[in-house]
Order: C-alpha cells, then sequence, then structure tokens
C-alpha cells in the first residue's frame, strides 16, 4: 500500500525539476526563438539581401525575387521541422532520449554560427541554409522533449511537466519579440547577433544535460538494462523503493513482446493503435491548421487598423506574448485538476469563438469606430485560448496514448504532420488573405469547430493514468482483447487483470 501510495503521489524532486528546466530551456525555447527571430529585423534583412545581391551584380534585386527568397528564408524553418520529425523515432532508438537532445545540439549551434556570420561572408543563401538546418533541430526538439519529461515525470505530474516544454516555446517567443525591438536588436546592426544567439541554450544543454538520468523507461524496455533503469528511477524519485514502477515498467514490456519493434509502417498497421493513431493526426492538424500562426500574421496588421501607432506595435506585439506565456504557466498549474480532455475543449471552443467574432469585427471596422478594439480583443482571447489548450495538451496526450515501443514512431507522425500543416497554413493563408480577406478565419472557426467535436466524441481523459491503463481505455474502440501475456506479474494499478498476450489483428 505504502509502495503505491508513493507512485500516485510522486514529489518533484530537484533532480526532476532541473531535468525539465534543462531540457525544455536548451531544446524547446530554441524552437520558439527561431519561430519568431525573423519577424522584427525582416525589413533590415531583406535590405542585407538587396544589398548584396547590389554588390554581385550591380543592380538592384527584383521585387518579385526579394520576396521569394525572403519566403525561402521563413519557410525553410518548417520544411526543416518536417525533416526532423522524420529522423525521430530512428535517432531516440539508437541514441535514447537524452542522447538524442544532446546530439540535436549540432543543429542549433552550427546554424547559429552560420547565420551570425551572414553578414561579414556576405551570402544570403547561408541564412537559407541555415533555416532548414535549425528547422531540423526545432523538428526533433518539438518531440523528443515531451517524450523525455512523459517518461521521466511520474503520473500525478506529466500532465504537467509535459506542458513545460510549450512554457518555453512561448518564453522563447516573447525573448525573440524583446530583443527584436528596435532600440535593442531589431535594427540593421543588431539583427545578425540577434540571429546567432540561438546558440546559447544549446551550449548550456550540452554542459548540463549529462548529469541527469536517461528515460528510465527506455533503459528497461529497449535497453533491458534493470539496474541502469533502477539508478536513474532512485534519482528521479528521490527515494530507494521504486519497485513499484519498475513493476509497472516490466508489465508494460511483456505486454510489448509480442508486438515488438515497431515502425511507422508496423505502427499503421496495429488494429491495437487505430484510434490512438487517429486521434494524435487530429489533434496536430487541428492545433496547426486552427489559424494560430494567421493570427499573429494578422496580427499586426489588426492592431494598425485600430490605431496603434507603427513604432508601438512591436510593444503591443509583446504584450500580446507575454499573456500567452502566462496563459500557459496557468495551463502548467490546472491541467492536472481540470484534465486535458477539458482544457483541448475549452482551448478550441475559445478559438473557435474568437475566430467568428474575429471576422465580424474585421468585416465591420472600417464603417464602426469601436470595431478596431474588438479586433484586438479577439486577438488576444484567441492567444489565451490556443496557450491553455491547443499548443501544449497533444504532446502531453500523444506521450500518453502510447507505450514505449510504439512511442518513436507515433512521435514521427505527429510530428510530420505537425510540421506539414503548419508549412502548408504559411503557405496558403497569404492567398487566402488576398482572396477571402477576413472571410479566411471562418476556415479556421470551422476546423477548430471539427476538432472539438472529435475529442468530445473519442479522446478520453488520461490525467493520472499509466501508460496501460490508457491502452485499456482504447481497448474497446479499437476492439481488442487486452491481455498482458504469462507471468505472476500483477500490475497494482490495474483494475483488471488480463491473462495472455496483446491479441491485435492487422488494421
Amino acid at each position: 500500500c505504502e509502495q503505491k501510495d508513493k507512485m500516485s503521489v510522486s514529489r518533484l524532486t530537484w533532480v526532476l525539476a532541473l531535468a525539465t528546466l534543462t531540457a525544455a530551456f536548451g531544446s524547446s525555447f530554441q524552437y520558439g526563438y527561431n519561430v519568431s527571430v525573423v519577424n522584427s529585423p525582416s525589413q533590415f534583412m531583406q535590405q542585407f539581401y538587396n544589398a548584396t545581391y547590389t554588390e554581385r551584380y550591380n543592380r538592384p534585386i527584383e521585387g518579385n525575387y526579394l520576396t521569394l527568397l525572403w519566403s525561402l528564408s521563413v519557410s525553410m524553418f518548417p520544411l526543416g521541422g518536417f525533416f526532423g520529425s522524420l529522423m525521430v523515432a530512428p535517432l531516440v532508438n539508437r541514441l535514447g532520449r537524452k542522447g538524442t537532445l544532446l546530439f540535436n545540439n549540432i543543429f542549433s549551434i552550427v546554424p547559429a554560427i552560420m547565420m551570425g556570420v551572414s553578414e561579414i561572408a556576405k551570402s544570403y543563401e547561408i541564412i537559407i541554409v541555415a533555416r532548414l538546418i535549425v528547422g531540423i533541430c526545432a523538428g526533433l526538439s518539438s518531440n523528443v522533449v515531451p517524450m523525455y519529461l512523459g517518461e521521466i515525470a511520474p503520473k500525478n505530474l506529466r500532465g504537467a511537466l509535459g506542458i513545460v516544454p510549450q512554457l518555453f516555446i512561448t518564453v522563447g517567443i516573447l525573448c525573440a519579440q524583446v530583443l527584436g525591438i528596435r532600440n535593442i536588436l531589431g535594427n540593421s546592426t543588431g539583427w545578425t547577433l540577434m540571429l546567432g544567439l540561438t546558440s546559447i541554450p544549446a551550449v548550456i544543454e550540452l554542459l548540463l544535460l549529462p548529469f541527469f538520468p536517461e528515460s528510465p523507461r527506455y533503459m528497461l524496455i529497449q535497453k533491458g538494462d534493470e539496474k541502469k533503469a533502477t539508478e536513474a528511477l532512485q534519482r528521479l524519485r528521490g527515494w530507494d523503493d521504486v519497485d513499484t514502477e519498475l513493476l509497472e515498467m516490466r508489465q508494460e514490456d511483456q505486454s510489448e513482446k509480442a508486438e515488438g519493434h515497431l515502425t511507422v509502417l508496423s505502427l499503421l498497421s496495429q488494429r491495437s493503435l487505430r484510434w490512438q493513431l487517429i486521434s494524435i493526426v487530429i489533434m496536430n492538424m487541428g492545433q496547426q491548421l486552427s489559424g494560430v500562426n494567421a493570427i499573429y500574421y494578422y496580427a499586426d496588421s489588426i492592431y494598425a487598423s485600430a490605431g496603434v501607432r507603427e513604432n508601438d506595435i512591436q510593444y503591443v506585439t509583446v504584450g500580446t506574448g507575454a499573456v500567452n506565456v502566462f496563459m500557459t504557466i496557468t495551463a502548467v498549474f490546472i491541467v492536472e485538476a481540470a484534465g486535458r480532455r477539458l482544457l483541448l475543449l475549452c482551448g478550441f471552443g475559445i478559438c473557435c469563438g474568437a475566430c467568428v467574432l474575429l471576422t465580424v469585427a474585421l468585416t465591420l471596422q472600417a464603417t464602426v469606430a469601436w470595431m478596431p478594439y474588438v479586433s484586438i480583443a479577439c486577438v488576444i482571447i484567441y492567444v489565451i485560448g490556443h496557450a491553455i489548450g491547443p499548443s501544449p495538451i497533444p504532446y502531453v496526450v500523444a506521450t500518453e496514448m502510447f507505450r514505449q515501443t510504439a512511442r518513436p514512431a507515433a512521435f514521427m507522425v505527429a510530428g510530420s504532420v505537425h510540421w506539414l500543416s503548419n508549412f502548408t497554413v504559411g503557405l496558403i493563408f497569404p492567398f487566402l488573405e488576398v482572396g477571402l480577406g477576413p472571410y479566411s478565419f471562418i476556415i479556421f472557426a470551422f476546423i477548430c469547430l471539427v476538432t472539438l467535436i472529435y475529442i468530445w466524441m473519442v479522446v478520453p481523459e488520461t490525467k493520472k493514468k499509466t501508460f496501460l491503463e490508457v491502452f485499456q481505455m482504447f481497448a474497446k474502440r479499437n476492439k481488442v482483447e487486452i491481455n498482458l501475456g504469462h507471468s505472476n506479474l500483477r500490475l497494482k494499478e490495474l483494475k483488471e487483470t488480463p491473462e495472455d498476450a496483446v491479441k491485435v489483428t492487422t488494421f
């Protein structure tokens, strides 16, 4: 009973807290920082592109070619993110979760140096290539950090720690917005330093993360090293008696032996994982296609139309970023009490309503004097809604829906969907803006509504559940029998006591 109580109410130890902060700052912060870092200094970077082209060819760059070069500079980041997602499964299976995060810093430090010296080298091509490479870093970190934290956290803290990566993404965005203020680094002399600063978190992670444990689940289930798994678990929990958690891991290990190592193709054919896979695809598509990047893209023009002076828009943008950080912090503290499902439903519901109201406000903006202020309120409300649910929760739920051998392939699928959707919105939204104007947000409202309905009908609450309990919850919908292998091991947390190996059929 005492063992069970320890497992269910494990505390946040210094080792667990510092491992979480190191991984999130070293990797997730970089993702957020590089999302936003090119926004503020964009005009000075384009001036550099033009000056470099003129010096090479003795004529100014054509407008369309400059637009193409700048579009490549921006869009290479999500494209690199997609390639990074494709590398998740092979790297985490070979190097481990912590090992992959350490290796990933290559994709941060190298492009940081490239972008930092681009002006000296008089090459805008370096920036474009560097954005692709740093996108690979973001693609890996956006998937591996939630996986690592989800596996080292006890089940009663898994939701809160699972949101920490998203918190550091929002902090990274905010830091880039602050540094991008004209009087700081968002000017003609400071933009190269601003781009190169992304290497600092990477160096800190390289120095500190080796002192923290690898995922105990990876060490026990995938490497078969029970001694190292036990030692890692004891350090993370702060006590020696970790038998109950080890027992649950061994039970999970036995339940997976019949399935073996799952590749993406074999994951797609597993009937026992059918609805989990559909769910993470829908949630990641909903997260990106809900229009969050378009809202940020549209924000400056909304603020301008509301009468905010051009020089002051940068400060209002920073304020919006601060709201995003504050609401993500709020989500960290309420996720274990409110649950994942409720936050997802509330978040997508708020975003849906904000998009509808924003459409109305933008349509009437020219005719009703106070309507621009409604537009600003809609942007802030949308940011609040996205920050409490759609932004942070899908990664938490993805970690909890899959067991150890399936998790790398699942994150590879989820990450690919995430980055392709991100790339699609960035590519298509400018055309939607021209063709539909404010009515483009109706499309985003519809996507939010469809995602909300799916979550309401399909996605169960996973808070404070073991990975095997979540697997059981999906068993009925997947129409499989949950059997955990011939064994004398009894997982005390399970309400049922299955007897045989998992019986699954192909998709």
